[in-house]
């Protein structure tokens, strides 16, 4: 079981926790405006041994608090649910980061208890065409609603996000999001852009702080 990169301690990948976030290359996904280029397109190998990675943490049981898997996405790679579970075996959290393309198998790490955490990337609002473009490829729609369904059922942790990029997303597809996720949280991000897959989307402007505060207030109106 291997993964393509680390970070040893992080603070900012799980909200109140600190992680160790695990990168695994390979996405089935290619948004133009994605800042993780050779991960997406799987340049980089997944040659990074976990055991090793656990063995270095052995003595940060006392504040480390969980392992953050993200990508790439994922939740297309075979040995995904192994390395959960490894993980698990050592007394850890799981946060699993997914673009919601793999419902089933989302439904079986939550039910199996290897994900404590799931956060899922809404691009865009769940219209073919605005998700199609947001995405870069031909998107199954049923199942990016199926695991938003899943989630929304869930006893895991849960957490929904949009980034907001300029041409992708606007202040009507967030609030049809945020009404799509109610009752669970949901957090808008502002896209800073940088050496994207699609080069032209690192000269797009960014949202002014008007439009993201905005887009926030009807993100988070919606959750109580």
């Amino acid at each position: 079981m291997f993964v393509a990169n680390y970070l040893e301690t992080s603070l900012l990948d799980w909200q109140g926790k600190i992680s160790c976030v695990l990168f695994l290359s390979g996405c089935n996904f290619r948004c133009p405006w994605c800042q993780n280029r050779d991960l997406a397109l799987g340049k980089i190998e997944n040659s990074i041994p976990v055991e090793s990675i656990l063995l270095g943490t052995s003595d940060k049981k006392n504040w480390i608090d969980g392992f953050v898997i993200t990508g790439g996405e994922p939740t297309i790679n075979a040995d995904l649910k192994k390395i959960a579970s490894l993980i698990k075996s050592r007394g850890f959290l799981v946060k699993i980061d997914t673009n919601g393309s793999t419902p089933g198998l989302i439904e079986e790490m939550i039910s199996e208890g290897l994900a404590d955490s799931v956060a899922m990337d809404i691009k865009t609002s769940l219209q073919k065409e605005k998700y199609n473009k947001a995405a870069g490829v031909e998107v199954n729609l049923s199942n990016i609603n199926r695991t938003i369904d899943i989630l929304l059922k869930s006893k895991a942790e849960v957490l929904f996000r949009t980034t907001a990029v300029s041409g992708i997303v606007n202040v009507e597809d967030i609030k049809k999001i945020a009404e799509r996720t109610k009752g669970t949280k949901y957090i808008v991000q502002k896209f800073i852009p940088h050496d994207t897959l699609d080069e032209r989307y690192a000269k797009v402007s960014p949202f002014s702080e008007e439009d993201i505060k905005k887009m926030e207030e009807l993100s988070y109106a919606k959750l109580f």
